[in-house]
């Protein structure tokens, strides 16, 4: 089972379409953001859509509003995860704020596990509404979902009479006029195939560059999330203009604050460097002094005994004796 999932499988790269779609048709839900999952309800009754009386849904809280409601939730899951053994870490701290890239990497995550559990078939025989129900806002849920559910299901099939034949038979006749006044403006469709075959490539280009650039940014996160740098001033501006949520020039300003910051207790100090190198200074003529005092014995010890002797009759001949009995 893909318990631990690379960054770069393929799990990651799924789109939100298609995990919405995915969502919306297991659970009979009406999300339209994928961060509108960051209670937890959701992940839960997952886990039990293809693990079945294995989550106690009564505990679930589809009307979590707080974070201290939705890690109650998280607490569900990760017991539901301790029992099966699966070792996938939740960031709960991360998931409760509602950030879309962290919920839609875990929720690629979800996916990727029920798809490994059933096969990547569709969960036919699992009734979302029936299990909701025992759980705190279940009800109210499905209620809201019940409509734009029921506008997708196709209407029921009304027994066939005498005038519904004849209806019938009106409409077919209507229709096939209408594919026969349609069918010139068919041969106008070649002309935009190229359009559209340009149009696919281009698309299937951006999505591409789209998914390396989302990867790049998550191998940042991650490298920004490691313990030796997480607490670094550049760390923290970076984290700041990842996860602004809007593209506001103000966050570049902040980020820019946070850096400058840290240089201002640098400029505090410089003041003692100063007095390090005065002292630096004054260790070095000291040491130049006492030099020259050696350099002075030095030369006395070398001088010639012609000098000596002069030196001996300087002193004999100074009246004062030198030494006194």
């Amino acid at each position: 089972m893909a318990t631990n999932i690379g960054m770069m499988d393929g799990a990651y790269f799924v789109g939100r379409s298609e995990i919405l779609s995915w969502i919306n048709t297991t659970l009979q839900l009406n999300l339209s953001k994928v961060e509108e999952a960051c209670s937890g309800a959701v992940h839960c009754q997952l886990m039990d859509a293809v693990h079945p009386g294995m989550v106690p849904m009564h505990k679930v809280n589809f009307d979590a509003k707080s974070e201290y409601e939705m890690i109650q939730n998280y607490k569900v899951l990760q017991d539901i995860f301790n029992k099966l053994k699966i070792t996938k870490h939740i960031e709960v701290s991360k998931l409760v704020k509602g950030r879309p890239l962290d919920n839609l990497e875990f929720m690629q995550w979800m996916k990727r596990y029920c798809d490994s559990v059933s096969g990547g078939d569709k969960l036919h025989s699992y009734n979302p509404l029936e299990r909701r129900e025992p759980s705190k806002g279940g009800k109210d849920v499905s209620r809201k979902c019940a409509p734009s559910q029921a506008s997708h299901k196709p209407a029921g099939v009304a027994p066939r009479t005498h005038n519904a034949r004849k209806t019938e038979a009106h409409h077919t006749s209507v229709a096939n006029q209408t594919a026969k006044v349609s069918k010139p403006a068919a041969k106008v469709e070649p002309e935009y195939e190229k359009q559209i075959t340009e149009l696919k490539l281009s698309v299937d280009g951006l999505e591409k560059e789209r998914d390396f650039y989302f990867a790049k940014l998550r191998d940042i996160e991650i490298l920004c999330q490691s313990p030796q740098i997480e607490n670094l001033p550049v760390v923290e501006a970076v984290l700041k203009i990842l996860y602004a949520a809007d593209d506001d020039a103000s966050v570049v300003e902040e980020a820019k604050a946070i850096l400058c910051q840290q240089k201002k207790p640098r400029d505090i100090l410089s003041p003692i460097s100063e007095v390090v190198e005065d002292k630096e200074n004054v260790d070095t003529l000291k040491r130049k002094s006492i030099v020259n005092v050696d350099v002075d014995a030095a030369a006395t010890n070398k001088s010639s005994p012609r000098q000596r002797i002069s030196d001996a009759s300087d002193v004999n001949c100074s009246p004062a004796p030198l030494i006194t009995f």
